[in-house]
């Protein structure tokens, strides 16, 4: 029996309705289940070139995106990745915290044999015009490509995100709250482009080799993890770097008992003197603190993608201030199972 395609639902806009289809700006997120989605999806089993199957994990807008919902999402990741009778994984997700929950996929996984491939909607299903269908098809038709030997084209985590657009984890973000043509990869680029049931790479686009580097960790980082439930992960907050910017926000959360702290810092990686001063004693007490550039574009000049061993450094950090946040709280993890032993 030929191996099938996984659709894992999580909710989000692409599973939204509105009360006036005339209104597709006034909906409620995640109240379609993922069975209901493909079946107005015309021609996906085409798109797909074999069998489908579907799971719903979570119905939530993903503006309320957890670390319940994230576990969830890698035990069934790294299930379908084991499982020979599955050849590829697309998820629906909302657009609010897409590249959140692409990161930290693409940071838990690892190297891929396997396609994992997110997309969603900026238009409710029942809008006039929804974006939705065509999305999610193009999305199986990703996760379904090979490459000339018959392989799967695409080995790292990426998403579909409209106008058959194709982005890496590793730049994707949000760049406008309610045109269809919401996400961006910054001066990168997409990586790809969905055209029918073809998907075309960038010029100069190499795709990642399995095995490679550290290959796949998925099983490894499901061990370490702790079930949110019953243990909570660490707490990770982002505050900004602004003009005006008062004392004592730091002390505050310090306070409360966050674990980690990122700082979305101005420009090249400058900090508010204010805030400059109360991170200096942060760090002086042991708080992991990392910065990222607020800037939509580019990143802090002696910026890296940074790891466990990285916690008590001052570090600049490669990605948005999102996507470190997330990194940042996988290296407490990383550090905390370590300390056990």
């Amino acid at each position: 029996m030929q191996p099938k395609i996984l659709i894992i639902g999580t909710g989000g806009t692409i599973a939204g309705m509105a009360d006036d289809a005339e209104k597709p700006g006034q909906y409620r997120a995640a109240q379609l289940s993922i069975a209901a989605l493909l079946a107005g999806v015309s021609g996906i089993e085409t798109a797909a070139a074999g069998p489908l199957d579907a799971v719903q994990i979570a119905q939530i807008d993903s503006k309320d995106m957890n670390d319940e919902v994230w576990h969830a999402l890698l035990k069934r990741c790294d299930a379908a990745m084991r499982d020979e009778t599955v050849r590829a994984v697309v998820i629906t997700h909302g657009t609010d915290t897409l590249e959140e929950t692409a990161w930290f996929l693409h940071c838990v996984l690892g190297r891929l044999a396997k396609p994992v491939v997110l997309t969603c909607a900026m238009r409710p299903a029942n809008a006039l015009m929804p974006d939705g269908p065509q999305n999610l098809k193009d999305a199986v038709a990703a996760a379904a490509a090979l490459d000339a030997d018959g392989q799967p084209l695409l080995r790292e985590v990426v998403a579909v995100t409209g106008g058959g657009e194709l982005h890496s984890a590793r730049w994707l973000q949000k760049v406008h709250p309610h045109r269809l043509l919401a996400f961006s990869s910054g001066e990168q680029g997409p990586l790809g482009w969905v055209d029918g049931v073809t998907v075309r790479l960038r010029q100069g686009y190499a795709p990642q080799a399995p095995g490679t580097a550290d290959g796949y960790s998925g099983s490894q980082w499901l061990a370490a993890l702790p079930v949110p439930a019953s243990q909570p992960w660490p707490w990770v907050e982002i505050v900004t770097s602004h003009a005006g910017l008062r004392p004592g926000l730091v002390e505050a959360l310090q306070a409360q008992g966050i674990d980690g702290l990122v700082v979305a810092t101005t420009g090249n990686g400058t900090v508010h003197q204010v805030l400059l001063e109360a991170i200096a004693r942060a760090r002086q007490q042991g708080l992991p603190v990392w910065r990222s550039s607020r800037c939509s574009d580019g990143v802090i000049s002696d910026a890296v993608l940074p790891g466990a061993a990285d916690l008590e450094k001052d570090l600049a950090v490669a990605l948005t201030p999102y996507k470190c946040r997330v990194s940042l709280q996988l290296a407490l993890l990383q550090a905390q199972t370590k300390a056990k032993g």
